[in-house]
């Protein structure tokens, strides 16, 4: 009870200091995370190491699901298909090469761990964040094309890593019914199920919606919980089946603004508030679960955080964009701008939840809180700083630069 107030009491002064803090480098995260670290030191008790981790696991989902509904339904499709093959490339080459550098460096750094131990911790990273990335996707400075390709790569690069991570949890038990796991029906059962349920219910509510909206059945104040109720429904069919409630969340919030194009403008605010609110509730737990470990980090830990945020987020971004005619400039910033966050906590707490009694369980998860809590801290802070060292580079470029394609079509059109 005193963490849930102690949260309650931080989510008011939050709300009371939010206009001042958005004018600075302190970002949401950053606030609820250093807080969480500074509440341990008043909290005498928290939960084991393993024990009642669920409750926490379906706060992060939760949280999640309605972020990534919430980006794809502002997400503009007629941009989106202008630069579709870009989010291939990140989604592609870009996270297969993140997966196998990051077991690598685990492999290099974690002498200890077993090469799918090493896969497991680098499918648990290799997803980015969609709400540590907001001040970038938001941000009018950045060019559509770049932000659009950043945020559909955050949404669904977490469903894509998860038939990964489940591959690699199989291959590395030590019966001989994990070293028959299937790498194609995980592809099946979480992407293949999630897509056809986030469509089917994003094209259906959607329909359903805009009918009721043509109709004028609905009170335009319930619109939003129509909506909301969207993504919690991806979540439970998707539990149901097996599927990735993630990449149903995305996709649905793609495929309702065929039938509702009002989604995004009438939603968001709604579904972001809760959505937020969930996701601070987690970066609290988060601060509280890393100063309690605190004293178990090394420099290993260290290094690899290190190499997880710049060379094996950056190379494989730069060779995904070869022949894209980017400015070294946007390769830099793309690649730098890939956070870990909510994504990798949700699938290190997947991790845990399998009780795999792993012998390099605890590297693994000492691993992802240093790099989650250095990518809180390290992207939060260059965010503003990226974005007007690169919005003063993108300026410089000729107009005739593809970083300025999707905006002079706009202009023209």
């Amino acid at each position: 009870m005193i963490l849930v107030a102690i949260f309650v009491a931080l989510v008011f002064l939050y709300s009371l200091v939010s206009g001042r803090l958005e004018r600075t480098i302190v970002t949401a995260p950053i606030f609820f995370t250093a807080a969480g670290m500074l509440a341990f030191l008043g909290v005498l008790e928290l939960p084991g190491r393993h024990g009642n981790i669920g409750w926490l696991l379906r706060v992060a989902e939760a949280g999640l699901v309605l972020l990534l509904f919430t980006d794809a339904s502002r997400t503009d499709l007629q941009v989106l298909k202008g630069i579709r093959n870009l989010p291939a490339r990140l989604l592609s080459v870009g996270l297969l090469l993140t997966i196998l550098l990051g077991a690598i460096a685990a492999w290099a750094v974690f002498p200890g761990l077993s090469i799918w131990e090493a896969g497991v911790l680098a499918a648990i990273l290799a997803p980015t964040d969609a709400g540590l990335g907001q001040i970038i996707v938001n941000s009018p400075r950045v060019p559509l094309k770049v932000r659009q390709a950043l945020n559909v790569e955050a949404g669904l690069n977490d469903g894509l890593s998860v038939p990964f991570l489940l591959f690699f949890i199989a291959l590395a038990g030590t019966g001989s019914e994990g070293r028959q796991a299937d790498l194609t029906r995980f592809i099946m059962e979480q992407l293949g199920l999630g897509t056809l349920i986030g469509a089917g219910i994003g094209l259906a509510g959607g329909w359903l919606l805009g009918l009721a909206r043509r109709r004028d059945w609905m009170a335009q104040p319930l619109e939003q919980i129509g909506v909301v109720a969207l993504p919690l429904f991806c979540a439970l069919a998707s539990e149901a089946a097996g599927a990735s409630m993630f990449i149903a969340a995305f996709i649905a919030g793609l495929a309702v603004q065929v039938g509702f194009k009002e989604a995004g403008k009438h939603s968001v605010e709604f579904t972001e508030e809760w959505g937020q609110l969930l996701n601070w509730s987690v970066f609290f737990m988060f601060g509280l679960l890393v100063l309690r470990s605190w004293s178990q980090f090394t420099p290993a830990h260290v290094l690899y955080a290190a190499l997880s945020l710049t060379v094996v987020r950056m190379l494989p971004v730069a060779i995904s964009l070869i022949g894209t005619r980017f400015s070294r400039a946007t390769v830099w910033f793309m690649g730098w701008f890939g956070p870990r966050g909510l994504a990798s906590i949700v699938l290190g707490l997947v991790y845990l939840e399998q009780e795999t009694q792993q012998p390099g369980e605890s590297t693994i998860q000492l691993a992802v809180m240093v790099t989650v809590w250095f990518s809180i801290f390290a992207h939060g802070v260059s965010a503003r700083p990226g974005i007007n060292l690169y919005a003063a580079k993108v300026a410089a470029l000729d107009a005739g630069a593809p970083e300025r394609d999707v905006e002079t079509n706009q202009a023209e059109g």
